[in-house]
């Protein structure tokens, strides 16, 4: 009989005796806690697992035994996905020091290392492409990592994890490792039903404590209120009263914070202006300099900084460089520069100048540093390195940092409580919030993490305990069928099979769900309808005809009354239906009864709730089979544009729709449809590149960029024209079929693009893109992505180019890798 997971934590301490978790234990630095002696087990007993835990829980402990046992069998093989390059990037390095250079390798889009190795690191997309091309390094799979599977929730990448978990053999033993989401059991659930059996295990422990502080006046007052000595809900008074604006409070902090006896954590400014009676206090903000003093006083450095703009990072570095602070020794700024000078030779010497090389070393060497998307990722990998050496002591980062790099830090800063979302400031989610503090607290070397929140003018600290209370947030599939995907798939199992398969995805379980839910909404309401209909019966004729036309009677009325507007001819024909309709009702057998106001009465309650069931079976129908009827949508347009051709009562695919197969992207129709129609035929290699860029190119929402001004002339613009106006078509055509349309092409970075690969210095280049360079690198290997496509699956002429085009975009600052 299988043991409950309740059963397994109890036995988990008795588990450190079994010869192989003994084994692997005795590698980690730590003892396994009792959530991943229990992943462990069950990987051990031959089931999947989902395994949902805080930052830095120690997670991956999990996924990294499925690698073990994977290494302990004969031939057996372990993929480790992840969602983003530079985790895969980092978990390759981790890899080989533990299994050596020779047995792992990494695949990622633009990277080929080692494929054929028994580990192999890779993007999600990447292990997604091999299930559709079933390579065969599928061979002798036994365990698939996926890192980070709460991805599948992304609007735009989310449907490739749901893709992998559905085409896995049922063989493989799945690893699937989330942030602490609130219905993990029901993507457990969900997982059982298309994986076979699987173990859910949930820990909301973190290993190590997190505080939570709020900075105001120069002082860290804890959030909550623990005077007691026992952590409770209770948010602090002390931070009531300064929002209050209470002239008492300052008095009263000084003896709350010396009734506490923990100043370590208390540090002052040194003094406060004198309040007088009555007058509200005015709290005053420190610079970012003091901030990083008065953490580095309070022994609360390293630091994380999350500042939610890029801008904001780059001036805050700024900012402490300009206060002359220096966070580092000499011993320290030494090893600084050689591990700089030796990540950063193979940069092009030219291009340090562009790049800000030498003062991005200075603020290094002083412990100070941003990270964020624009950065050169070679220089954020350096960031990343020295942090987790402890050289850097102060990082000022945008949010992406807290996607799964591995940087824990003893505290993190939140400046503000919201960010711009491209249209408007919102607030923070508790999702993000824990996420964000997650990187405060490095195990084996913290005692506790600290959080710091900044006051700000309006904060509530109220609202802030509800995002550190709220340690979960749900987890919601954003599948959608592809035309890549539907090609796929009828090619390898028809296409009644691809609906069962599209009808296994989370997505539909979970519609399905709701619709047992809403049904059985529906079933008691209707016996509630019943028994108004029961109660509004007449013994002189059917009430419920009766109510009906009182009832559009009201509706005309009130409609005529509101339509004030409306034509002479408009109103007569409504007062004569108006008319008509109080005939019927005066010569209704039920207008003369006695009770015809209490049965009307109850005859309200019957429409009004009638109404809402009408509603309730209306989001039935639009749930029930969403998935599938998006899919019959995608092939119609597949078959109307002949990638898909019905012969002998089968879909079979055309030429064009075997080489939709192997194009991937969001703009798969549109580079499949201009390779058949011959659009780019006449383009040279960087004209090529420039028009991939256009594909490829999504500008942040609050940039304009240059538009077409200055873009291309001759074959560029003929094959960009015709590209723009067969992008339109097909538009058109995806709305005629009720799906939703894509956005036009983004010309944006063409001219930079081209100039790129016809060898143009990389200043000028990143002039016309108008762009940090770290941006312009990662819209590059994107461009390599798809040029790589087509130089698979293009005819030889366009073939030739789209190689000669990779060449020339993969150079200088574009072709470094840190691996």
């Amino acid at each position: 009989m299988t043991a409950t997971p309740a059963e397994r934590y109890a036995a988990a301490r008795d588990a450190r005796r079994h010869p192989v978790s003994a084994s692997f234990a005795e590698q980690q630095r730590f003892d396994l806690d009792d959530f991943q002696i229990a992943g462990c087990q069950a990987l051990e007993e031959g089931r999947s697992v989902l395994v949902a835990a805080p930052t830095g829980a120690g997670k991956t402990i999990v996924g990294e035994f499925a690698i073990h046992l994977a290494m302990r069998s004969e031939r057996g093989k372990a993929f480790y996905t992840t969602p983003m390059k530079a985790l895969s990037n980092q978990k390759f390095r981790e890899l080989q020091h533990v299994y050596g250079a020779d047995a792992v390798g990494l695949l990622t889009g633009d990277v080929n290392i080692n494929s054929s190795a028994r580990v192999v690191v890779m993007t999600t997309e990447v292990l997604r492409n091999m299930l559709y091309a079933d390579s065969p390094a599928l061979r002798d799979l036994q365990y698939v990592v996926m890192d980070e599977v709460h991805y599948l929730a992304d609007r735009f990448r989310g449907a490739v994890w749901e893709e992998v978990i559905i085409h896995l053999a049922q063989d493989v033993r799945l690893v699937s490792l989330s942030a602490t989401v609130s219905n993990a059991e029901e993507f457990g659930d969900w997982l059982g039903t298309v994986r076979g059996d699987t173990e859910v295990i949930v820990s909301e422990t973190r290993p190590v404590p997190l505080e939570q502080h709020v900075l105001v006046r120069g002082d860290l007052l804890p959030l909550f209120d623990d005077r007691a000595g026992v952590a409770t809900a209770q948010v602090n008074q002390e931070l009531m009263r300064i929002r209050g604006g209470a002239a008492q409070g300052g008095r009263q902090a000084d003896a709350y914070r010396s009734s506490r006896g923990r100043g370590g954590h208390r540090p002052s400014r040194g003094g406060r202006r004198p309040v007088r009676a009555g007058q509200p206090q005015r709290v005053e903000r420190l610079d970012r300099p003091e901030v990083v003093h008065l953490l580095g006083r309070s022994n609360l450095l390293p630091a994380i900084f999350f500042i939610f703009s890029r801008a904001g990072c780059d001036q805050a570095v700024q900012q402490v460089r300009r206060s002359g602070l220096r966070l580092t020794d000499a011993d320290e700024r030494r090893e600084i520069r050689e591990v700089v000078e030796e990540r950063t030779r193979t940069l092009p010497e030219e291009d340090l100048a562009v790049l800000g090389f030498w003062e991005w070393r200075e603020n290094l060497e002083r412990g100070v540093a941003a990270h964020h998307a624009g950065l050169l990722p070679a220089f954020k990998e350096v960031v990343e390195e020295l942090f987790q050496r402890k050289l850097v002591k102060a990082v000022f980062a945008t949010e992406t940092l807290a996607l799964g790099i591995n940087m824990p830090a003893r505290t993190v800063v939140l400046e503000k409580l919201e960010k711009f979302n491209g249209e408007a400031r919102v607030a923070i989610t508790s999702g993000e919030y824990t996420q964000l503090t997650g990187r405060a607290g490095r195990r084996g070397i913290d005692v506790e993490g600290h959080a710091v929140i900044q006051w700000t003018e309006g904060l509530d600290p109220q609202q802030v305990a509800a995002l550190a209370s709220r340690r979960t947030y749900p987890l919601h599939s954003s599948f959608r069928p592809t035309y890549n995907m539907a090609v796929n798939l009828i090619d390898r199992f028809g296409r009644s099979r691809a609906h069962e398969l599209l009808e296994s995805s989370f997505a539909q379980f979970q519609a399905d769900r709701a619709v047992v839910g809403l049904a059985r909404q529906v079933r008691e309401q209707e016996e509630s309808l019943a028994g108004y209909a029961a109660a509004m019966a007449c013994d002189r004729g059917d009430f419920t005809e009766y109510s009906g036309i009182r009832r559009e009677l009201s509706d005309l009325e009130k409609k005529n009354r509101q339509d004030a507007g409306a034509s002479r001819g408009d109103r007569e024909r409504r007062q004569a239906q108006i008319a008509s309709l109080r005939k019927r009702m005066q010569r209704h057998p039920c207008h003369g009864c006695p009770d015809r106001e209490n049965h009307a009465r109850w005859a309200e309650r019957y429409w009004k709730l009638k109404r809402a069931i009408d509603r309730t079976r209306t989001q039935i129908s639009a749930r029930t089979g969403t998935v599938a009827r998006q899919f019959d949508r995608v092939t119609d347009v597949l078959e109307a544009l002949d990638y898909l051709r019905i012969e002998d009562g089968q879909v079979h695919l055309t030429d064009a729709g075997r080489t939709m197969r192997r194009i991937y992207g969001e703009r798969d129709l549109l580079v499949a449809e201009s390779l058949r129609r011959g659009l780019w035929r006449e383009l040279d290699a960087a004209s090529l590149a420039a028009l991939a860029s256009c594909i490829v190119y999504e500008p942040r929402r609050d940039d304009a960029g240059p538009g077409e001004r200055g873009l291309p002339g001759g074959a560029f613009r003929t094959a960009l024209t015709a590209t723009q106006e067969l992008w339109a078509q097909l538009d058109d055509l995806e709305r005629d079929h009720r799906l939703p349309g894509s956005e036009p092409l983004a010309p944006g970075l063409a001219r930079a693009m081209r100039g790129w690969v016809r060898g143009v210095p990389l200043d000028r280049v990143l002039d016309d893109a108008d762009m940090a360079a770290g941006d312009f690198v990662r819209w590059c290997r994107q461009s390599i992505d798809l040029l790589d496509q087509l130089s698979l699956v293009a005819e030889p002429d366009v073939a030739r180019t789209a190689r000669a085009a990779l060449d020339g975009v993969r150079r200088g600052v574009v072709a470094y890798s840190g691996l």
